[in-house]
């Protein structure tokens, strides 16, 4: 009898083992990859009826920033193991060749890229961009297909994109528009002072406020009392934000400098701008990715700059 009840303690702890190892497995299969949580790692899917973004937990094993965009995409192509998301890269859009220079990570995309509608195609590409920036040692993504770099409608190289260019919330259609004031910084007539002008825009919500900021100041102003503080031809590269620092990159055009305008007039011009009402601290400028230069041989661009109200011409 002792014998007996014995075996029968044994296999009742083996039962509450097992029991136990079910209510586990259990516990783990019914945590949705959809339930991101704060400091979770996630990439970015399309939600179940492909109109807008869905985080989806996913935790890279690879340290290099290249194997690590390669595994991502390929984990952006896999089939979805839950009903509230789908993988956005289609399965006959691939990536022809990777290659990862000063940050930036190029993708070359096969023809079927193109075939997408329009719609799903910005989408997809958010997904995308948003995704990989995640990744340490990458901060901007140039798209391609077949060798030509994509373009916008109106035909214009999209180039560096990063998390800012795609900025609706998850869930969200990148189509809507909002309203909003900017107060913006341009040259006096003289050339040696900063007037401000308030500006009221309707804008894409995709573009980030920086972004729009520094696009609305290589336009203009919109009076004849103020003129314009950054050269016309300058081509903007990228805008994104990152714990209080807007870095803003241009080509080497911005550094030929405005018609008669001080060269602090045109750097305060930007930093003024962008740390008014929008989060920014300080504002670094970049020439190509590079920020070891001297803006017109006198304002040095090596460190983020904060804003300098001494510049601004004192209201009459």
């Amino acid at each position: 009898m002792q014998h007996k009840g014995e075996q029968m303690k044994k296999v009742r702890k083996i039962f509450l083992i097992f029991l136990g190892i079910c209510l586990a497995c259990t516990t783990v299969s019914c945590a949705k990859r959809t339930e991101v949580k704060k400091g979770d790692s996630y990439i970015y899917c399309l939600n179940s009826d492909r109109t807008g973004l869905q985080k989806v937990s996913y935790e890279s094993k690879e340290k290099d920033p290249l194997k690590a965009a390669k595994a991502m995409i390929k984990e952006l192509k896999k089939p979805s193991e839950e009903i509230e998301y789908t993988p956005p890269i289609p399965k006959d859009v691939k990536v022809k060749h990777y290659e990862l220079e000063g940050g930036i990570l190029y993708l070359d995309f096969n023809a079927k890229y193109k075939q997408m509608d329009t719609v799903e195609e910005t989408l997809v590409r958010a997904a995308l961009v948003k995704s990989l920036v995640r990744i340490e040692g990458i901060n901007s993504v140039w798209i391609k297909v077949e060798g030509a770099d994509l373009t916008d409608s109106s035909g214009q190289v999209l180039g560096y994109l990063n998390e800012d260019d795609f900025v609706q919330s998850e869930g969200a259609s990148p189509s809507s528009y909002q309203t909003g004031t900017l107060t913006l910084y341009f040259s006096n007539e003289a050339g040696d002072a900063l007037v401000e002008q308030t500006m009221e825009v309707r804008y894409n919500s995709n573009i980030s406020r920086e972004k729009l900021i520094v696009e609305k100041l290589m336009k203009g102003p919109e009076t004849s009392v103020a003129k314009a503080t950054i050269n016309p031809d300058t081509n903007l590269l990228s805008v994104t934000t990152k714990d209080g620092i807007c870095y803003v990159n241009f080509d080497k055009t911005f550094l030929k400098g405005a018609y008669d305008v001080k060269p602090q007039v045109t750097i305060y011009s930007l930093v003024n701008s962008l740390t008014q009402g929008t989060g920014v601290r300080k504002v670094q400028i970049s020439i190509n990715g590079e920020n070891d230069v001297k803006y017109m041989q006198t304002v040095d661009l090596s460190q983020p700059l904060e804003a300098d109200l001494g510049w601004n011409e004192e209201k009459k």
